[in-house]
């Protein structure tokens, strides 16, 4: 199965996102090669979100069996709306093809699912639940972790060294983000057994 991971700014989420959806998709019981949509380059949720974008994405790309769309949620509640809208565009597109698309917001930052996959010592400081409702937790924690780590400079900003950490403790990312990464497992579980 291939899949293809789509993400509003792949310049650094990818490196968060790519190693956590390989484990994830194996969690859900897929044998798939994740690739990372670098063109073309949408540059931020607006872009995103537009049926247009996506659109053209699933025709450019006939080979791919699954398209996953992450998203941050920063704080907007009427993202999920927007996400299931253009689910349902992508299932009326795909659906002859036998191909599908699923899209999720990460609570609140592509960041916290790094965060929540680290060694404990980098932020026992610091209650789960606060860094979860934060709407800017990569200012206000992911940040603060790589500059202590001496990771700004790396590509990514921290992204590549903590984005792989994190997805070697991909259990605890699932148990710690019910309301996205659990979710979107069971979401893609759910397609796998269909």
């Amino acid at each position: 199965m291939k899949v293809l991971l789509i993400a509003e700014d792949f310049r650094k989420d990818r490196y968060i996102l790519e190693p956590v959806l390989k484990k994830l998709i194996a969690a859900a019981g897929l044998n798939a090669k994740v690739t990372v949509c670098i063109d073309p380059f949408l540059g931020g949720t607006g872009e995103a979100l537009k049926w247009d974008r996506i659109s053209e994405i699933i025709e450019m790309y006939p080979m791919v069996d699954l398209f996953v769309l992450v998203i941050d949620r920063d704080g907007k509640d009427g993202r999920r709306a927007s996400l299931d809208h253009l689910e349902t565009k992508a299932r009326a597109r795909l659906a002859s093809d036998s191909r599908w698309f699923v899209a999720e917001n990460a609570w609140q930052e592509v960041e916290v699912w790094a965060l929540a996959g680290i060694d404990k010592k980098w932020i026992k400081e610091w209650e789960w639940n606060a860094i979860r409702n934060e709407v800017d937790p990569k200012e206000v924690y992911f940040e603060k972790v790589a500059q202590q780590r001496g990771l700004l400079n790396e590509p990514g900003q921290g992204r590549t060294t903590l984005g792989r950490e994190a997805a070697q403790n991909y259990p605890r990312i699932r148990t710690l983000c019910p309301e996205d990464v659990a979710k979107l497992e069971q979401r893609i579980r759910d397609l796998n057994g269909a």
